[in-house]
């Protein structure tokens, strides 16, 4: 059973960093890309960042510069840096990695608020 565990979620200033982490275990097999989305209240979720299985990256025009994504594959796990934080960011963040097949974590409460 494969299984994604997300971390790092939290409550931090506008201006502010958190660093967002998910960790896949189980009979993963090979890993095409891991992705990470974000859904704020009321609204659809949407793409935040991808990573390829080739280190190859893509952001979403609304983080770009502001947002890192990276991956540890001896540790099946991908992380997303998160800088100068604004309040339009908050929402519950969710990690998703891709095989033959797809898997979504729990996901992690991003707050931003003075």
């Amino acid at each position: 059973q494969v299984q994604l565990v997300e971390s790092g979620g939290g409550l931090v200033r506008p201006g502010g960093s958190l660093r967002l982490s998910c960790a896949a275990s189980g009979s993963i097999g090979s890993i095409n890309s891991m992705k990470w989305y974000r859904q704020a209240p009321g609204k659809q979720r949407e793409l935040v960042a991808s990573i390829s299985s080739g280190g190859s990256t893509d952001y979403a025009d609304s983080v770009k510069g502001r947002f890192t994504i990276s991956r540890d594959n001896a540790k099946n796990t991908v992380y997303l840096q998160m800088n100068s934080l604004k309040p339009e960011d908050t929402g519950v963040y969710y990690c998703k990695m891709v095989t033959l097949r797809q898997y979504w974590g729990q996901g992690t409460q991003v707050t931003v608020s003075s």
